[in-house]
This record gives C-alpha cells, structure tokens and sequence, in this order.
C-alpha cells in the first residue's frame, strides 16, 4: 500500500474533514453506505453469478453485504484532472493527503462490527465479460463484490477504507441528524464521521480555481491550530502539457 492517499472534497468537504466546519470541530473521516455511491453498480451483488450457490443463505448474503458496508474512496494521486473536476467543485476545492500508517494506527477500535480497524482494498477495474461463480473454492466473493469496478472509472485510481456496520456511538454524529436522530429509518442514508488525529494530515493541495479568502482561512488554521508540519501545495495549471503540478506554499 502506497504511505500516502488522497481525498478530493469541495470547500466545505475538506474544512468539515480537516475540523474547521460548521459541522465538525475536529479532523474526521467520512464513510458512506455503499447503497448510496454514485456508481449503481458499486459492490452489486449482480457482480458476481450465485445461479450455483449453495444454498439459498449464499444469496442472500450477497445482497446484505451492499447494505451492510460502508466505505470511504481515497486515491492513488492527488493531480488528476478529472477528480478535480468531478470532486472538488471545478478545481475549487482541495484534496487532502492522508499518512496511512499514522491514520491507520490511530483509529479508533471497534468501529465495526466484524473488525476493529477498516480493511484496506484496492479497487480492480475490469470489464465484465463473464462473471465469476460464487462456488469456486479459489474465488473470493466478498472481496470481489467490494473491490470490483467498470474500467470507465479507472482514472480514480481508488483504494477503499472499508468497515461493516459502524457502531453508532464511534461515529460522529452531525447536528443535523442528532436532531432528527428518532426519525431515522434508514440508517444507510446516514453518512459516518470517524474521528481522526490531526497528524494523519500529510498534505492539503489547493484548487487552481479555489477562492483567495477561503485558502488563506484553511492555510492560517492550519499553521496555528491543525499541524504545522503539513504540507501545503498550490495546484498550478501547467503550461506545456494537459496537466496540473503543485507548488509548495511558503
């Protein structure tokens, strides 16, 4: 696993994660049901062929697997043109780099049910041309329904933090549904915040297109309050190819 993945989030995504939202006063990691991605065929059970299970119990298991997990999308890299665009509100948000072995070891334990930290997959992108049977003793379904995706999205680059069933008292709860916390019927509707150390923060990149006023609120709270010792970076359109660099803030 590479030291350091990548979150892209718009303005108000990356000051909620790096603690200086409205909604969070404190660095966190958010971790969505894999019912709601914006892939239909994310962690589908229709993935994988159960026309030969074993028992009607194998089936059903598949399909529970989707509703029971929820997963947090990083990347491999912090300079793709498209995850800027589709991510970070046309290059006007940031994207955060995470130091995996201090997020990691720094998380908290039993935040899932079957596991006390997430599981790490790396997405495999494939274009389906037979699906795999859920009887091969080589094969591992669970694995494959969760880390399988069509070749279209293979510019994301994505490795997966995956947990099942977040205990909702380790999750940071947002006033908004504390709120509303009875009414609840759907908790797969209910996005989980894991609370992390400011130190995990390797780097934070910064839109070409993100607001003076903005960058300069998240640069100074990050220098005074965050960690000092992240790394800051200023994306920069590069003139010679279709392509973004970073330069180091001073």
């Amino acid at each position: 696993m590479l030291p350091v993945l990548y979150k892209y989030l718009d303005i108000e995504g990356g000051r909620c994660m790096i603690g200086m939202g409205d909604k969070c006063d404190h660095p966190t990691l958010q971790f969505t049901n894999a019912t709601q991605l914006n892939d239909p065929f994310d962690c589908h059970p229709n993935l994988v062929d159960y026309s030969e299970a074993l028992s009607k119990r194998d089936k059903n298991f598949a399909y529970n697997i989707r509703k029971r997990t929820w997963l947090c999308s990083l990347s491999k890299v912090h300079d793709s043109l498209l995850m800027w665009s589709h991510y970070c509100a046309n290059h006007k948000g940031i994207c955060i780099g995470l130091d995996m072995k201090k997020l990691l070891g720094n998380m908290p334990i039993g935040i899932g049910n079957l596991y006390s930290k997430p599981l790490e997959l790396e997405v495999q992108y494939l274009d389906i041309i037979e699906r795999p049977k859920s009887n091969d003793p080589l094969f591992n379904t669970w694995y494959y329904q969760l880390q399988t995706k069509a070749k279209d999205w293979e510019y994301e680059q994505e490795v997966r933090l995956v947990m099942e069933n977040p205990h909702p008292l380790l999750a940071m709860i947002t006033p908004e549904i504390a709120k509303q916390i009875d009414n609840v019927s759907d908790w797969r509707e209910v996005r989980h915040y894991i609370p992390i150390k400011g130190e995990c923060i390797e780097s934070i990149y910064f839109g070409v297109n993100i607001s003076k006023s903005k960058k300069e609120q998240i640069v100074n709270y990050v220098r005074a309050q965050l960690n000092p010792n992240i790394k800051l970076f200023q994306m920069k359109v590069d003139e010679n190819a279709f392509r973004l660099k970073a330069e180091p803030i001073s």
